[in-house]
């Protein structure tokens, strides 16, 4: 006699396990390309299943950049007042790698939240600055405490904007030695050796001399304020003073202003890094100069470079492709000339810690309002090449 099949039984943390599914997909993918069937279809039930615990995909995307930060949260909360700072960056770093896939939600996506819910992230994401800052107060006093904790915590966060693949145990133990050497000692002008008078030269954006260019300028500080997809044609188009059925004369749609932006980010800082790099003999000073050119880059370009950042994801692959190639190009320059001055770094560490260099520039960067001075520049320089190792 064959037994009746059992029937299916509701796992009791499915909203947990559509939460995770979502914010790996809004990472991967982006809030606007994500769709409430994709979803559903990740946790195995249907749309209409996942509508009985989320109203709306807004509903769902604000839970998920939520839960990254209140996961960050709880974590220090179970520990004593007395942690030292060792004990708080481990916890925060081992909850970041296990949900490295999720992480991009909240360093990017977020700018689609209202403005409540962005309130609100502040808030808690504050409540971990501070309390990782008291303890580096304690242990380790001097300037800009709270700049040293940003720039570590944009260190570990880093992970969940690369796929490097790297052993659970090998990274936890890399990100925190970086994290230590960041909020141990008080930012301080990055040093260049030989090249301490090296003056950073960036090439300038192009001159908009063509209808086109205009079109590309008027459209990169839109992308950087609202997020691509909640800008229009016609907010390009009156930008540019044009109609907006002329755009499809120059372009053959948004997206395509978007890739153009993408690959002139792209190209600016290939130009750049090619300008710094040129005479440097010494890896120490290939990895200052490559450090002092990102940050200056960053600073000087940062409506181009964080739309570059931030809305990659939402490009056809095949737009995709050539500013993958032009990443690993780059990513390949700052390996080389890093494991050069730092010979015991295999190839995966030597990303893991570039990347982490780039997450230290986002987040020092926000935390100065990108506000451009020379100080400003040379302090974050100066805390790349710290967490670089060097």
């Amino acid at each position: 006699m064959t037994a009746e099949p059992m029937p299916a039984t509701r796992p009791r943390n499915r909203r947990q396990l559509i939460v995770e599914a979502a914010g790996r997909l809004f990472s991967e993918r982006g809030y606007h390309a994500a769709s409430m069937e994709e979803i559903a279809s990740g946790v195995g039930i249907t749309a209409a299943a996942l509508y009985r615990h989320f109203p709306n995909k807004y509903a769902l995307f604000s839970e998920c950049a939520h839960a990254m930060v209140d996961g960050l949260v709880a974590t220090l909360d179970e520990l004593p007042p007395e942690a030292d700072a060792a004990e708080l960056l481990t916890a925060l770093i081992r909850i970041t790698v296990k949900r490295r896939a999720e992480g991009g939600v909240y360093r990017w996506e977020a700018r689609y939240l209202n403005r409540e819910d962005r309130r609100l992230l502040r808030g808690k994401f504050a409540r971990v600055v501070g309390r990782v800052t008291e303890a580096v107060r304690r242990e380790h006093p001097g300037e800009r405490a709270e700049l040293r904790v940003v720039a570590a915590l944009g260190a570990i966060g880093s992970i969940t904007m690369h796929h490097t693949s790297i052993a659970q145990r090998r990274v936890e133990g890399l990100l925190l030695e970086c994290a230590q050497r960041l909020v141990a000692t008080c930012p301080a002008p990055a040093p260049q050796g030989k090249s301490r008078e090296r003056t950073i030269e960036l090439p300038a954006l192009p001159v908009a001399r063509s209808r086109r260019a205009e079109i590309l300028a008027a459209a990169v500080p839109l992308f950087a304020r609202d997020g691509f997809a909640s800008v229009t044609n016609g907010q390009i188009a009156e930008a540019v003073g044009l109609a907006p059925s002329a755009l499809y004369r120059h372009y053959p749609g948004k997206v395509d202003i978007l890739a153009a932006a993408c690959q002139q980010a792209a190209e600016l800082l290939a130009q750049a890094v090619d300008q710094n790099l040129e005479g440097t003999a010494d890896p120490h000073e290939a990895v200052a100069a490559l450090a002092a050119t990102y940050v200056a880059y960053s600073f000087e370009h940062t409506a181009l470079t964080s739309v570059a950042e931030a809305e990659f994801v939402g490009l056809p692959a095949e737009l995709q492709r050539p500013l993958v190639l032009a990443q690993r190009e780059h990513i390949a320059v700052w390996e080389r000339q890093l494991r050069a001055a730092r010979p015991e770094l295999d190839p995966r560490q030597a990303r893991v810690l570039v990347h982490a260099g780039f997450g230290v520039v986002v987040e020092a960067g926000r935390s100065m309002r990108w506000r451009d001075s020379a100080e400003h520049r040379a302090t974050v320089a100066g805390l790349v090449v710290r967490a670089l190792g060097l």
